[in-house]
């Protein structure tokens, strides 16, 4: 249970590392630009990795079902929609909103068994869990808004004595 934390601890801190350099690059060529060198790269380095550490066994799919494999085209909205979030929110911000949605939408299909999940029943804890989290982030971005309002009206009164 500990390395799975350390794991999903390594994962959201790279997630958030990669959409800032995401963000980056857009800055500099188009959404679908970004997407495609993003997207192009990780597929040229989890291809490379396979073949050193899975070899000849990385293209046994016998048992996979066909519609699993089209996973993958999910990561070129995921890119495009966090490039264009962030963009207009902030990287903070962002993050933020696409984690509840995150949690949600596990809890969901974890409680309706979606996707070949195993049901797992909906409780009231899981309930506040998730609105501690929505609520968490409701008070993270109006408490940014306040401060930055008081910081704007201290900067205009100083400007206006001068």
């Amino acid at each position: 249970m500990i390395l799975g934390i350390v794991l999903a601890l390594l994962a959201g801190s790279l997630v958030s590392l990669q959409n800032i350099f995401n963000n980056k690059v857009n800055v500099h060529v188009g959404s679908w630009t970004t997407t495609t060198i993003v997207l192009g790269l990780g597929f040229a380095a989890s291809f490379t990795l396979g073949l050193i550490f899975e070899g000849t066994e990385m293209f046994n799919l016998h048992h996979m079902k066909t519609w699993n494999m089209f996973s993958g085209l999910i990561g070129v909205g995921v890119v495009t929609c966090m490039v264009q979030g962030i963009n207009r929110l902030g990287p903070t911000f962002a993050v933020s909103i696409s984690m509840c949605a995150q949690l949600g939408f596990a809890l969901l299909f974890d409680s309706m068994g979606w996707l070949g999940l195993e049901k797992v029943d909906f409780t009231l804890k899981q309930l506040i869990g998730v609105l501690v989290v929505v609520g968490g982030i409701v008070v993270f971005k109006l408490g940014g808004r306040e401060k930055k309002r008081m910081t704007n009206e201290h900067g205009l009164a100083a400007s206006s004595i001068e």
